[in-house]
């Protein structure tokens, strides 16, 4: 379970330095993101699963 928290704090922090130090960037790729096809987004998803798994798997061991 301490993991599970873990992770989940590592992700806040990774998402405020985003909106702390590029929020005009993230506001212009919110825009474009209707015009992305859900396969295209669904992919890019899928693609991050994989690799935040291999990651865990590298890193844990």
């Amino acid at each position: 379970m301490a993991d599970l928290l873990t992770g989940f704090a590592f992700f806040l922090v990774i998402e405020g330095l985003v909106y702390a130090l590029a929020p005009s960037s993230l506001k212009r790729m919110a825009a474009l993101l209707p015009t992305v096809p859900e396969a295209q987004l669904r992919l890019f998803g899928l693609g991050s699963i994989a690799l935040g798994v291999g990651l865990v798997w590298l890193i844990r061991g």
